[in-house]
């Protein structure tokens, strides 16, 4: 049995009543962050707008599966070019970010529909390819302004290791570790609580599209584990690859600011 939604304009207005009491937090408490909440709430809405005429176009009877397959590098891509813009304080991020993302695009695509988890229809390849490459995205942006931050905040003691022999990769490689773990946490906690604090939105969805709960279950568990691993991959190239930015070619610490909305 197929259960549908359905939201109408006064079931999306309320839905916003968190965004709202949130809103009305940041103004009581002075946090400043309200115009960002308004921004995101819009900005969200737009975006699910135009993906959801994207996915009609793409769905269409008839319509080439290579259009779905080009509109995954398109959101890598992006996903890279978003990476290099939310952490200016590296430069020349956006390969590294490129390289990272994609590679575990490939991988994590190639293991749901090379070993036949999902049939590769258009239905399947865009969404599970927005899961992956969003999951990396906020691994990657943090990793990033993680190794930034790290660097910028312990400066001498970075330039002592220098002084005493250390290249640029060994007297980074500490603060690297550290923004990996950053950039991990997140993920790695979220795939301890899944089915106990929270239900995945692929597995709910299969339930309800009438799967067997067991079944929607080994499925999940394979997207958490390539998101899991999607983010690790990334967040390791993206954080080593920063050292390489951070420093000049004759080993000293570029000059850096760290960002207090880190």
């Amino acid at each position: 049995m197929m259960l549908e939604g359905d939201v109408d304009a006064l079931g999306l207005a309320a839905s916003l009543i968190l965004v709202g009491l949130a809103i009305a937090v940041s103004l009581s408490q002075q946090l400043r962050i309200e115009r960002q909440l308004v921004w995101a709430t819009l900005r969200a809405f737009l975006q699910l707008i135009v993906m959801g005429s994207v996915l009609a176009w793409l769905l269409e009877p008839g319509r080439s599966i290579w259009y779905s397959w080009a509109w995954v590098a398109g959101m890598v891509v992006f996903a890279a070019w978003t990476v290099r813009a939310r952490a200016p304080e590296v430069p020349d991020l956006f390969p590294i970010a490129l390289a990272a993302i994609a590679t575990a695009t490939v991988t994590t695509m190639g293991v749901l529909f090379g070993l036949g988890v999902f049939p590769a229809e258009a239905r399947a390849i865009v969404p599970l390819g927005g899961m992956m490459i969003g999951n990396s995205l906020g691994g990657t942006v943090l990793a990033a302004r993680r190794v930034a931050d790290e660097l910028a905040d312990k400066r001498p003691e970075v330039e002592a290791r220098l002084a005493l022999g250390d290249s640029a990769h060994r007297a980074g490689r500490p603060y690297a570790r550290s923004a990996i773990r950053t950039a991990m946490t997140p993920q790695i906690e979220a795939t301890k609580a899944v089915g106990l604090v929270f239900l995945p939105g692929a597995m709910t969805g299969l339930i309800l599209a009438g799967v067997k709960p067991v079944d929607a279950v080994l499925v999940q568990a394979a997207i958490m584990y390539l998101i899991l691993g999607a983010v690790a991959t990334t967040s390791v190239v993206v954080a080593l690859g920063s050292i390489t930015r951070l420093f000049t070619p004759d080993h000293r610490l570029r000059p850096l600011v760290r960002r207090d909305n880190a």
